[in-house]
């Protein structure tokens, strides 16, 4: 990996990008696990939680860039992105399978739909950013950090497309619920594929998308 003034260009623009994603995650997930705590709802609660793994793997993307170029840093920093995909696999199939167990949905789906709305707007601009940031610097963490934001993109169709059904029709209330479990199965299945990459003594830290 070179150091030159391009280089740097791409290093700036995925620090900004990182500093972006750390500051809108923790404003959603404060405001999405209050509406969710204020109206019952598990879904719009661990919509929140959720946001703070986007934050942890943007606060190892700054780790990793502080010296980027040292390929132990990207392995760790890529392993331990692919731990909190795991982490955020469970917590989502935790959710799904209270939801489901409890029969239990919010008086009202509207924060939902509003909160997955921007969110969706704002996570899919940043998702494509740092996709062309990856490329740039042939870099797996950051790669790694973008597969999150995709994450976090399907989580907010999952919870809009939820809300929505539930508002049109209450009797399908465990849509959005049975769509989250198999959504936790993708992302744990792109956790465990980040891991063993990492561990991998064919690992280069490049990002394996092409320029």
């Amino acid at each position: 990996m070179n150091s030159g003034p391009n280089q740097v260009d791409w290093r700036r623009r995925a620090l900004w990008l990182s500093a972006l994603t750390i500051g809108y995650n923790l404003a959603e997930g404060l405001v999405s696990m209050a509406f969710g705590w204020a109206d019952d709802s598990v879904a719009l609660f661990g919509f929140g939680a959720d946001s703070f793994i986007e934050v942890a793997s943007a606060l190892l993307v700054l780790w990793k860039l502080l010296d980027h170029g040292n390929l132990e840093r990207e392995r760790k920093a890529t392993r331990s992105i692919g731990w909190l995909f795991l982490a955020l696999a469970l917590g989502i199939a935790g959710g799904a399978l209270l939801q489901l167990t409890t029969r239990v949905h919010p008086p009202t789906t509207l924060p939902g739909l509003v909160i997955s709305a921007l969110s969706l707007t704002f996570m899919v601009f940043l998702w494509r950013a740092k996709l062309r940031v990856a490329r740039a610097l042939d870099s797996a963490t950051v790669e790694a950090d973008a597969a999150c934001s995709l994450a976090c993109i399907q989580l907010s169709v999952v919870l809009f497309a939820g809300s929505l059904l539930f508002l049109l029709l209450p009797a399908l209330w465990w849509v959005d619920a049975a769509a989250a479990l198999g959504l936790a199965l993708l992302i744990g299945k792109e956790g465990l594929g980040m891991i063993r990459a990492a561990r991998s003594a064919a690992f280069t830290g490049g990002c394996g998308c092409g320029h």
